[in-house]
């Protein structure tokens, strides 16, 4: 999916639909031309709703649809009958979309589930109709309620990618390559700094028919947090996932520095990122001959590393091995 395809951030204005007036009719009929009060309630109005759908990864079909308005309640009618609601409105959203007030910046829900529904803006309820008025004092009573006003506001929809691993590294450090190798998506490949624009998910079977997924999030560079390169723009997907796979390459210039800097950023951007399970991989490892990787292994032994190439598939299924371990724990 190209950039221009993937929006993970819209701002829609929401108004709910009114509820119906009650109806202040009293029954008439031949031979009875002072029948009592008869008006029916009016209808509810329509809610607007959201609703997860996981065939959807991105906010781009709601980019150019600014205000959503709910159908309004129709008025109570005769003999009691109550006026019909107004039909709901459905937004469907992406898995790990979240409704933020605009006003407020207040968090009202997240979606995480398929079929998964949420009250955005409630549809106001439909007036009484003088029906329920009527006493044994007061028998032709005249009043009626109004429906319930609308509800409206501006709300923020963001993506967080809901994914059980992250990978974490600098750019073309392996990651697009890695999960092209372990899963059936297809990233933009190329030797150059951010060919990775957007995030790209991918689905890892595992052993006996399980699987988790995988996401490759944009390359980060040193300020990150302040906004440098691609920013906040996907550190924010980090926060979803369950465990973070950071993938330096073996030709680093220093694997321990950039290792820091990489949980530097992660910190200042949200320290409870550091709260996440944490596996190290060295990529592009079949580069290394036997006594530099054992150099190697003994200089990184408190990373742990897995020495790994997704080009020989070096290590490849003990990596996924401890990932599904990390992320069963």
């Amino acid at each position: 999916m190209s950039e221009s395809n993937f929006i993970d951030y819209v701002k829609i204005f929401c108004r709910s639909g009114k509820g119906g007036k009650g109806s202040g009719h009293f029954h008439r009929a031949k031979g009875l031309p002072n029948g009592g009060p008869d008006g029916g309630d009016g209808g509810k109005g329509a809610d607007i709703v959201l609703r997860g759908n996981a065939q959807l990864w991105t906010l781009l079909h709601l980019k150019f649809r600014k205000h959503v308005h709910g159908e309004d309640g129709d008025p109570g009618g005769t003999s009691m009958s109550t006026g019909a609601s107004g039909k709901n409105d459905y937004i469907e959203v992406p898995l790990g979309t979240i409704a933020k007030d605009a006003e407020t910046g207040k968090i009202l829900f997240e979606i995480t589930q398929d079929g998964e529904e949420k009250i955005l803006t409630k549809g106001g309820k439909g007036g009484l109709g003088n029906t329920h008025f009527k006493n044994s004092i007061k028998q032709a009573p005249t009043y009626f309620q109004p429906g319930e006003d609308a509800k409206e506001g501006w709300i923020i929809l963001e993506l967080k990618v809901l994914a059980d691993v992250g990978l974490v590294g600098f750019p073309n450090s392996g990651k697009s390559t890695l999960l092209s190798v372990v899963s059936a998506a297809k990233p933009e490949i190329a030797n150059y700094p951010f060919t990775t624009l957007v995030p790209s998910l991918g689905i890892v079977h595992y052993r006996d028919y399980r699987s988790f997924i995988m996401a490759d999030i944009p390359g980060i560079i040193e300020g990150a947090h302040e906004g440098k390169g691609l920013g906040h723009r996907f550190l924010k997907h980090i926060e979803r996932n369950a465990a973070l796979l950071f993938l330096i390459p073996a030709d680093s210039d220093d694997i321990k520095k950039e290792y820091k800097i990489l949980l530097n950023e992660l910190k200042k951007f949200n320290p409870e990122l550091l709260k996440k399970k944490r596996i190290v991989a060295i990529s592009k490892s079949d580069m290394l001959d036997e006594e530099l990787l054992t150099l190697m292994k003994k200089d990184l032994k408190t990373l742990k590393p897995i020495f790994i190439s997704s080009v020989s598939g070096l290590n490849i299924q003990k990596l996924k091995d401890t990932l599904w371990e990390e992320i069963q724990d």
